[in-house]
Formats: structure tokens, sequence, C-alpha cells
């Protein structure tokens, strides 16, 4: 290794702890990795990039959401009382790290990643990077603010109802919602398994889908990862949704929206105006149906047995799951695979659908006074995406009232590269808010 890249390396280190030391937002941390233990790590990538080993992720910092397993880092997924020590990395680290990543890094979350909004956590709410009234967006909020205010390049989270699109929308990220499976789940703790996807944040498409693309491939330990099972194709057909049924936005996100699509058509692509209905239909069956109690399955007897160590949100959620009874989650179970026949015929006249990824951007103290309620509308366009096996990317599409809006491209399984082609990586223009 010669000289300059050692200082090199010692200096991007330092660089980060600097950041994190001068924003002072210990909320965004579960737990900061020892310096020097970093500092190491990163000179070893270093050696063995200078000795010709292969690295595409060399020089590079990320954090890790802390329902995910890092060896030597107490995976605690938000409840103290809950925390393990694992013995190993998640694949998806692990395969990271093999790729020259160095973890910085284990982030705050809403617990048991339960929430859109990230203030549902005992180490406190996470803030927004710029607007701090403001919520950072959920589950994965640590890892969205790490991103944005620049202490790592990116960052891992989880995403079964949004959890890592919103963060990435409110803070101007690239949010890559891998296709379900793609992307294994070993050594995550669960959600609601069955719908859970490790997602990648991060200020730049290109690197955020090579993340994408080292960190897939089957692993034992989750029986539902795989190989795409489908060839790809060419995004030329994006659907879009009419006002009427976008519903109400905030101020400016309508014109913004309309900005993007039109943005796409100057790109080449056609529009194709599309009935959401069931797509919004099914976003409520995530939460307000059967499926939650996938999340008591993962959970709910440590949730029983620690009521006064539990979030009283989350824990409300996740108790009253365990009443559900087994026939609605087969009939409802049925129910999705008629859906997912039917979102199947929509993508058969449109490639990709447009839509922004979340409805408003709520302050701390509103989403204190209806937790529930607000978090409800967060979901709206993106609760359906895993529910219907779909891929989505995230990524920023203008800027509205000196903040970020941010959409979504969302396309069958294995459609992911060809999401990243159809949004461009261009740049973006300001729309201010009507009235």
């Amino acid at each position: 290794m010669s000289e300059s890249s050692e200082i090199t390396g010692v200096a991007k280190v330092a660089e980060a702890y600097a950041r994190v030391a001068a924003a002072d937002r210990p909320e965004v941390w579960i737990t900061l990795r020892d310096r020097d233990e970093v500092a190491a790590e990163f000179a070893a990538v270093q050696a063995a990039v200078a000795a010709g080993e292969p690295l595409p992720l060399a020089g590079t910092l990320f954090a890790v959401k802390n329902n995910i397993d890092v060896a030597g880092i107490v995976t605690t997924a938000g409840c103290p009382a809950y925390g393990f020590e694992p013995v190993s990395d998640a694949p998806v680290v692990a395969r990271l790290r093999a790729a020259g990543a160095v973890v910085l890094g284990s982030t705050n979350l809403d617990q048991f990643a339960t929430g859109l909004v990230g203030v549902r956590s005992p180490y406190g709410a996470v803030r927004h990077a710029t607007h701090p009234d403001l919520v950072s967006g959920g589950s994965s909020s640590g890892s969205g603010v790490a991103v944005a205010l620049g202490f790592v390049d990116f960052a891992l989270g989880t995403d079964t109802a949004g959890s890592g699109r919103v963060p990435a929308a409110f803070h101007g990220l690239y949010g890559v919602k891998p296709t379900r499976g793609l992307v294994p789940t070993t050594g995550v703790v669960p959600a609601c398994a069955s719908f859970d996807v490790v997602t990648v944040l991060d200020t730049d498409p290109v690197r955020a889908a090579l993340i994408a693309q080292i960190m897939a491939g089957p692993d034992a330990g989750d029986p539902l990862s795989h190989r795409p099972a489908a060839p790809a194709r060419l995004v030329r057909r994006v659907g879009i949704a009419t006002t009427e049924q976008l519903g109400e936005l905030a101020p400016g996100w309508a014109e913004a929206y309309a900005a993007e699509a039109d943005r796409l058509a100057e790109r080449g692509l056609e529009l194709v105006e599309v009935d959401i209905t069931m797509l919004l239909d099914t976003a409520r069956m995530l939460y307000d149906g059967a499926f939650v109690a996938e999340r008591y399955a993962a959970v709910g007897e440590f949730v029983d047995a620690h009521r006064t160590e539990v979030d009283p949100t989350v824990g409300g959620i996740i108790a009253k799951a365990r009443d559900i009874p087994a026939w609605q989650l087969a009939r409802e179970s049925r129910d999705l695979d008629r859906r997912r026949v039917e979102a199947a015929r929509m993508f058969e006249t449109i490639d990709a659908l447009l839509l922004p990824v979340t409805t408003q951007h709520p302050s701390i103290a509103a989403v204190q006074a209806d937790p529930v309620g607000i978090n409800r509308d967060l979901g709206r366009f993106t609760n359906f995406v895993n529910l219907l096996d779909l891929a989505a990317l995230a990524y920023p599409a203008a800027e509205v009232n000196g903040l970020p809006f941010g959409v979504q491209l969302v396309g069958p399984a294995y459609s992911d590269a060809e999401l990243l082609v159809a949004a461009g990586v261009g740049g973006r223009e300001s729309v201010g808010a009507a009235g």
C-alpha cells in the first residue's frame, strides 16, 4: 500500500467521524463503531486493492439499519430489551464487506421496523437531516439521515411497506427496493417475513444498483431467496395516475409529479393513464388486514412479555395482531393471489408505473398527535409494492418549498435494472408550490 493511499484512507475515516461529531445527531445511531477499528479495516481494504484484489466498493463507508446483523454489534431492532449479539454478519453485510465496503455503525429505526415515520424508538425520534422539526421517514430513519448528512456513502435499510423509499424521498436520495427474494433476508429481524426486502439508500443511483447486485443471490438461511426467474423488459410505456386518484398531496407535490411525468415523456417514454384503484386498495391490506399477523409471528411473544419496554404504538399494532383468525389470513391470501394476477395484467399494458413515494412530509409534532393516521397515509403509494411482488426505485424528482420531492418507478418483478435506466440520472428542476 502506498503512503498516499494510506493518507487518503486515514482522511476518509477522520472526516466521517468529524462530521458525526459536528452534526450532534446522536439519535441517528444505535452503535457507532470504534474509530480505530474502522480505520484498521479501511486500511486493510486499501492494502488488498494495492495488492491487485478487485474490490468494487473499496473506499466506501456504509451504515446498517439495526435490524440487520453486524458481527460485534448488538442487534436491537430498536428495542434494547430485545438485543442480542449476532455471531456473524448477515449475508448482505458480509457480501458488501467482501466487496470492500466498511461498516461505520448501526442506525436507529422505528422499533421492529414498524412505521414510516422514524419517531417510534427509545433511542430518540430521528429528525430530518436539514429540517429537524420534520420527520426523517422510517422505518429506515437513521440510515436515511446518515447518508443525507454525509456520514457514510450509502446505507442499508429494509422495506416492507415503504421503509426504505420514504426516508429516501424525504432526503433527496435514491432508494433501491429490489424484487422480493433477490436479496436474502437471513440475519434480518423479520417485520413481515413474506414481504421484507433489504434496500439501499444512496446519493449515487449507479452505485446503489451495483450494491443491490452485490447483495443479491440465494442464501440457505432464507428459503424465499432466489435468482431472477424472468427476463428483463425495457421500459417504454409508463403508467401515470389521475389527479383524482392521487388524492390529497402536500402543496406543490401534484405539480411536481406532473412535471416529472413530462420529463419522462421528453426522454421518449410513452405515458399511459391507468386506474390505480386496485393498488390503493391492496395497500390497505398490509396493516388493516390479516397480514399484520406476520408481525406477531416474528416478535409477538416478546412484545407480550415486555409491553412496558416496547414503544406503545408499536406494541399496540403487534399485540392486536395476535387475535387475527387463521381463516381471515387464508381468505386474504387468496384475495392477494387474485390481485397479483390483476397487477400482472396491468403490467402487460405498461412497463412501469410512476407514482409519488408518499403524500406529505409531516412534522414530528403532527405524528406524535396522530401516530397511526399519518403513518397510514404515508404508505398510500408504497404498501402495495411488496404485496404484489413488484420492484421499485425511489428517486429525487424536484425540490418543493425547499424540501425534496421523491417519486418512484414501480415495475414487475425483475425489472430492477430497467427502472434505473428509465428514470435517468439528470438534474432536477425546482417546482414552486401552488397557492
